[in-house]
């Protein structure tokens, strides 16, 4: 359980430090609610287990908010518990009014699960079951419960009777409708130009393989959508960096567990204007995915609502085998010469974004600021043909530059865009990861660092190893580029773009707050050639069990 402490859940407190039978749950002391709730994040997304935090009544609650939405946005199961009241009145001290909430999981019901305030002991064990049941069910999310301080601080007079947890774990994901399965299947054997656009699949890492063998039995190019690893970047059949062209030629689309189907199938720069799709007219879009299972109206994460021929409501892991079967028995021996064209085809596009992506490193490799191209091209040279995960990462063009090849190889998260969440979660990853052998790295931008870095404390605290690379650009650069467009749109001086926005005049010491926070930190690195031997001091204490914080000024992106 990640928590900050609060008198709202002392007897909580109590009774997880005091447990009286078998192994007491670990406690992860955190500097902030927010904090405590991102690293639960991470931990869930590196290890598929829900992990606990401790929300102190409502004013930790309304800290933790924005890590619980992004959770929710993530489809991350998180049990929160907090502290709260007490109801009656008459037993409350001081701050208590104004600590308490009439009702308090109404702060958050609109973005969890479930929510729920038992009103006495004997009410909490279903509480606790039901919750946890929820959080765990696909889709998964984060709930909170509420147990009041009254409740909590009561004398058990008779014994508690505590049932089997195991009798009420989360049901058997749902399999595809069959028919519509089928209709699935005679697209995609059909088609000339199959595509498969995979979102979050890799949240069962079983899937991925399955993926795999479907691409490679219809040679259909795969879009990977850059949040969880889905597909190897150094297959050729991934041509995520020919995005536009691959999907402009489509005639079948495979959505795979994808959140929002406009993101991938529409075009790489918006503004605000009307959704102009990159597919070309009379396409079809495939969709299997359980998201249509669980929406709320308070936020529409799902974003653009796109027409899709074949809606399958069902677990990938599930229905992937099915599809694959159905599949391979409806393709002749005529569709070997066009599976063989297609590869060839898919084999050319991929060859010529390799030497895209390798013209863009080798032009920025010596410039200065340090640029993504070689600030990823040093981490890949040191953690290729290790054990590595990638827990974080920052800025577009990273997998240009990175190998990735395997599930642990990007975990995603932070679907919900908040500034801050990047180095607790990679916190929660890493802990998560602890024992195994992995390097855990964690790339950040420096805004995101600055908002939480007092995380570092728990890393350096639990000893948990993780090698931070902070992306330092010096500016919240993505509002920099926002105000440039409306300099331009409104005819105003373009160099004002950066008041209010650059980190600068002083520029903060980030390696100096690491070490504030016993972490080693390294940096600030302004020159190229001094960024890999750097990178190398660095693994080392990670490989010896501690963090590390690299701060690297670079160029905006």
């Amino acid at each position: 359980i990640a928590l900050n402490p609060g008198a709202s859940y002392r007897g909580l407190h109590d009774s997880l430090v005091n447990f009286g039978h078998g192994e007491p749950p670990e406690i992860i002391l955190c500097t902030h609610e927010e904090i405590a709730v991102a690293l639960a994040n991470g931990y869930a997304r590196a290890t598929g287990k829900p992990m606990a935090t401790g929300l102190h009544n409502i004013v930790g609650l309304q800290h933790a908010a924005m890590a619980i939405f992004n959770a929710w946005c993530d489809r991350t199961p998180i049990l929160n518990l907090g502290g709260g009241g007490p109801q009656d009145a008459t037993h409350r001290r001081s701050t208590d009014w104004v600590h308490t909430a009439l009702v308090q999981g109404n702060l958050v019901r609109d973005f969890v699960k479930y929510d729920d305030q038992p009103q006495s002991i004997e009410a909490i064990p279903e509480a606790l079951l039901k919750a946890y049941r929820i959080a765990t069910t696909e889709p998964k999310g984060p709930v909170y419960i509420c147990l009041d301080t009254d409740v909590q601080e009561r004398e058990i007079k008779s014994p508690l009777s505590v049932p089997d947890a195991s009798q009420f774990r989360a049901p058997a994901a749902p399999a595809p409708n069959p028919e519509a399965l089928r209709e699935a299947a005679d697209l995609l054997a059909k088609a000339q130009w199959p595509v498969i656009v995979a979102g979050e699949i890799g949240r069962n890492p079983a899937a991925l393989q399955l993926l795999s063998e479907l691409a490679e039995m219809l040679a259909a190019p795969v879009i990977d959508m850059e949040g969880r690893f889905a597909f190897p970047n150094t297959h050729p059949l991934n041509l995520t960096n020919a995005r536009e062209q691959a999907l402009g030629e489509a005639d079948v689309v495979l959505g795979l567990d994808v959140p929002s189907l406009g993101v991938p199938l529409g075009p790489a720069v918006r503004e605000r204007e009307a959704f102009k799709p990159a597919l070309r007219p009379g396409a079809k879009i495939i969709h299997i995915t359980l998201l249509d299972l669980e929406r709320q109206s308070w936020v529409s994460d799902n974003m653009w609502l796109l027409p899709v021929a074949v809606p399958i409501a069902a677990d990938t892991l599930v229905a992937l085998p099915q599809l694959i079967e159905l599949c391979r028995g409806r393709l002749g021996t005529d569709a070997k010469k066009r599976i063989d064209g297609r590869r060839a085809k898919a084999e050319a596009m991929f060859a010529e974004a390799k030497k895209r992506s390798q013209a863009w490193i080798e032009q920025g490799w010596s410039q200065k600021p340090i640029s993504s191209a070689r600030l990823f091209g040093e981490i890949n040279a040191r953690v290729k043909g290790k054990s590595w995960a990638l827990v974080h990462a920052h800025t577009r063009r990273w997998r240009e530059a990175l190998e990735v090849t395997e599930a642990g190889h990007g975990i995603g998260g932070g679907r919900g865009g908040g500034v801050g969440y990047g180095l607790p979660s990679s916190i929660g990853a890493a802990l998560g990861y602890k024992g195994s052998g992995r390097l855990c790295v964690s790339v950040l931008g420096d805004g995101d660092f600055l908002m939480t870095s007092n995380a570092l404390w728990t890393a350096a605290r639990y000893r948990i190893p993780l090698l931070v690379v902070v992306f330092n650009n010096r500016s919240y650069y993505n509002d920099e580029e926002h105000q440039e467009r409306m300099a331009r749109w409104r005819d105003r001086p373009v160099q004002n773009k950066g008041i209010g926005i650059h980190i600068a005049d002083p520029a903060p010491d980030l390696a100096a707050i690491a070490r504030a926070l016993s972490v080693e930190g390294f940096g600030p690195i302004t020159e190229p050639d001094r960024l890999g031997p750097t990178l190398d001091k660095a693994i080392e204490i990670v490989q010896s069990g501690r963090p590390v914080v690299v701060d690297v000024v670079t160029q905006p992106r």
